[in-house]
């Protein structure tokens, strides 16, 4: 076991944070994570995995255990459908690229989101028009009290939109260790319900398109409209698109004729975070080596030396601003560490 001291954790997160980690492990094993928790001469823990949804606003005083562990097996299959393990350290983009070679579908909407495998059901991680719940059947996760392994199924996660039990009442006492989801072998029901998917498949003359033309649609998509967080330093997404009630998103509408929105029930209404914040003339905006991204206002940026402070603080500028201009509050769906 090599415990690090005072290591710099920039090239751990994506938004390039120059952040110290008083210690460091890497943990590759499943006996070496409980072995690592059992450590009392290191009280204060501190899980990291991709640091892909995590803005770092100062030193951490704690033992920081970096998640790698590996390995992708198939577990149960039918006919029509397999059951996959994935462990915690995989990336997501590559476990996606592999169900693509194996031609198990469910999962190529969701490509190119950045991470890792043990993140996607803390976030509920989702993408034009698919959720991770969509798929998950359970997942691991080791109780950081009593050092044991615990099953997670569907219902126990409490999935909601880019929400789970482990960002609730679950957050700071479990480590997921490994997910399990059920992919379909044959008759993919693929999902081509966003405009913009139709658009590239129509622009690539693909008529009948397979999950892999999906899965291609869809990364062209985000390069186009994302940038690439080994350029430029960002976790994607920064806020949650708001859900609001019919009463506020009438009262929204009335004054935003043109305002694109999406209906989640009859009774609520999900409205472009991105939108509101471009009305606010954010998009585009840099204040020093903070900004927001020229082409995606939902995407703050690191174009340097950011520290995760002046991040932190154009996002609630942001926030501010969207309040007192529409009366809808955007939320983050970056986990920040204060």
């Amino acid at each position: 076991m090599n415990i690090q001291e005072n290591i710099s954790l920039k090239h751990y997160n994506t938004f390039g944070i120059d952040v110290i980690a008083k210690s460091f492990v890497e943990i590759n094993g499943l006996a070496q994570l409980q072995r690592v928790l059992e450590l009392k001469a290191y009280p204060n823990k501190f899980i990291l995995s991709g640091g892909s949804n995590v803005l770092l606003t100062q030193d951490i005083d704690a033992l920081v255990m970096h998640i790698n562990l590996k390995g992708i097996s198939v577990v149960e299959e039918t006919d029509e459908h397999v059951y996959v393990k994935v462990m915690a350290g995989e990336n997501w983009h590559e476990f996606v690229l592999w169900t693509l070679a194996q031609d198990y579908g469910g999962i190529e909407n969701l490509s190119l989101i950045p991470g890792n495998v043990g993140t996607a059901p803390i976030q509920n991680i989702g993408a034009y028009g698919v959720e991770l719940k969509d798929v998950f059947v359970s997942c691991a996760a080791m109780n950081m009290e009593s050092m044991e392994l615990e099953a997670f199924d569907l219902d126990s996660c409490n999935f909601g939109y880019r929400d789970s039990f482990f960002k609730n009442e679950g957050k700071g006492k479990y480590i997921i260790t490994s997910v399990i989801l059920k992919l379909s072998k044959i008759n993919h029901q693929l999902n081509t319900g966003y405009g913009v998917i139709e658009e590239e498949l129509k622009r690539k003359g693909v008529i009948y398109p397979t999950i892999q033309d999906i899965s291609e649609a869809v990364i062209v998509i985000r390069q186009s409209k994302l940038p690439n967080p080994k350029e430029i330093g960002n976790s994607g997404s920064f806020f949650k698109n708001p859900v609001v009630s019919k009463k506020t998103f009438e009262k929204f509408h009335k004054k935003n004729p043109d305002a694109p929105y999406y209906e989640v029930d009859k009774n609520q209404f999900k409205i472009p975070a991105g939108w509101l914040i471009q009305q606010c003339g954010y998009k585009g905006k840099r204040f020093g080596d903070a900004g927001v991204h020229e082409k995606q206002a939902l995407v703050l940026v690191n174009y340097g030396n950011a520290s995760g402070s002046e991040i932190l603080e154009l996002a609630e500028k942001i926030q501010t601003e969207v309040s007192k201009t529409f009366k809808i509050q955007i939320t983050p769906e970056v986990n920040i560490i204060k």
